[in-house]
């Protein structure tokens, strides 16, 4: 597996992570056991994945459990990100007590006394800079020791500039994929800021897997897309595979393209099994050709960039 640095954090991830929100999350990924996403975790290690992304709502916290339960004799092999805001029970609640709260929490289900990485969970804009008590609770914790670095998890450019600029960041997370390239010029700002970036949703809600097309229907969180909307994802998926061909999957083709950005640190796609994640994880055992990633630019620019495509 093929490292690459988390910003100047002085810590180094596996360029594929292992992102957790499906662990105990049976309403929105459907039934797994407990052992089964055990063992998936500790496949992953053994595969020489060593980044964790999870956050409190996951599975009502059991996400953070599971993970816990899985990493906690491997502690010094792997790095774990959570975040805060968002609670277990999907209230989100940005107030200083209960982020300190929330935090100490997550340290309990995750079986540590620290986290590698802690992200405000999709805050508000108007506390994305250091005078806001959000970053002013972030700095507090990492001087006690519970946090190695910290930052945030958002969807767009702009917030990340944001970041970057009002804050002391040394991570963000963000919304970056084939259908959401807008954040590219931030990312190669953090890179020169020296800020590690995480590139979550990396598969659009699994659009960018080559399985769903425009005659899908969805339950769960997936119901938000309308008719219409599936439809046009059905097609630009289309144009997607013209793009890359038939020699290539879209699931290596669509992570390959997040990690031909130099300013990526690592990008965490989801698995409900092992081979789901061992799919995933060939995608770092080859690069994208600097053509296909222009046409899928262009294919951007010409069909998605300035229009609405919610995710």
């Amino acid at each position: 597996m093929k490292k690459r640095d988390l910003g100047n954090t002085g810590i180094q991830v596996s360029e594929i992570g292992f992102g957790a929100w499906q662990l105990g999350n049976e309403k929105d990924w459907g039934k797994m056991r407990d052992e089964e996403a055990i063992e998936l975790v500790n496949k992953a290690v053994e595969s020489g994945c060593d980044f964790f992304d999870t956050a409190p709502n996951y599975g009502s916290g059991k996400s953070e459990e599971l993970i816990g339960q899985a990493l906690k004799d491997k502690r010094d092999q792997v790095v774990i990100s959570s975040k805060c805001g968002h609670h277990p029970n999907d209230e989100q609640d940005f107030d200083p007590e209960r982020l300190m709260v929330s935090v100490e929490d997550s340290l309990r289900r995750l079986q540590t006394d620290y986290l590698d990485s802690l992200l405000l969970h999709n805050p508000p804009f108007e506390s994305l800079n250091s005078n806001s008590p959000q970053f002013e609770v972030l700095e507090k914790l990492k001087q006690q020791g519970k946090v190695r670095a910290y930052g945030a998890s958002v969807d767009t450019g702009k917030e990340m500039n944001e970041l970057l600029h009002k804050t002391d960041s040394q991570i963000i997370e963000v919304m970056f994929n084939i259908f959401h390239q807008e954040p590219a010029d931030a990312i190669q700002s953090a890179q020169k800021h020296g800020v590690g970036v995480i590139a979550k949703v990396p598969l659009d809600s699994g659009w960018l897997t080559g399985k769903y097309d425009a005659t899908s229907r969805f339950g769960g969180i997936r119901s938000r897309w309308s008719v219409e909307e599936i439809e046009r994802r059905g097609e630009l998926v289309k144009q997607v595979q013209r793009i890359i061909g038939n020699d290539q999957s879209m699931v290596q083709a669509a992570l390959q393209y997040i990690l031909s950005y130099t300013g990526v640190s690592t990008v965490i796609p989801g698995a409900r099994d092992i081979e789901q994640f061992k799919h995933n994880l060939s995608a770092s055992e080859g690069d994208l050709s600097l053509e296909t990633k222009g046409e899928l630019e262009d294919l951007w620019e010409a069909e998605i960039k300035d229009s609405n495509l919610a995710w």
